[in-house]
C-alpha cells in the first residue's frame, strides 16, 4: 500500500455539536494524518460546484442548505491507503448501519446530517483537494 492523500469535511452539524477535535482525533488514531485544515463558511455557489454531481437529485437543496448554514472544517488528510482508510474511518453514509466505533455512528445524527464528508476514490480526492486547497497551502 502507498502513502496517499484524501479530502474531508467535517460538516455543520459536527462542528456545531463542538466534535471536530474528537473527529480529527480519530482520523490520526486510524492513520490520517491531517497536512491541511481550514474553518470556512461556504457560499451557495461554493456548495453547489462541490455537490454538482448531485444537481439532479431531489435533496441537492436540501444539501446546499444544510452545507452552508453553518462553518464546515476541510481537511487533507494523508496516510497509508488513505481513501479507503477514510471511508472505513467514517462508517456507512447513515449512521444507524454504521459499524461501531466510526465517526458516523458516534457522532451523526441522520442519513442526511451525518458529520463526515470523504472522498470515494483517488481521483476524485485529488479534484476535492483542489477545489478548496492551494498546493502551497498543503504540508506533508
Amino acid at each position: 500500500m502507498a502513502t496517499e492523500r484524501t479530502f474531508s469535511i467535517i460538516k455543520p452539524d459536527a462542528v456545531e455539536n463542538n466534535h471536530v477535535g474528537a473527529i480529527i482525533a480519530h482520523f490520526e488514531k486510524n492513520g490520517l494524518r491531517p497536512v491541511a485544515i481550514k474553518r470556512k463558511q461556504l457560499t451557495q455557489t461554493e456548495a453547489e460546484g462541490f455537490y454538482a454531481v448531485h444537481a439532479e437529485r431531489p435533496f441537492f437543496g436540501e444539501l446546499v442548505d444544510f452545507m452552508t448554514r453553518s462553518p464546515v472544517v476541510l481537511m487533507v488528510l494523508e496516510g497509508e491507503d488513505a481513501v479507503k482508510k477514510n471511508r472505513e474511518v467514517m462508517g456507512a453514509t447513515n449512521p444507524a448501519e454504521a459499524a461501531e466505533g466510526t465517526i458516523r455512528k458516534m457522532y451523526a445524527q441522520s442519513i442526511g446530517e451525518n458529520s463526515v464528508h470523504g472522498s470515494d476514490s483517488p481521483e476524485n480526492a485529488a479534484i476535492e483537494i483542489a477545489y478548496f486547497f492551494a498546493a502551497t497551502e498543503i504540508f506533508s
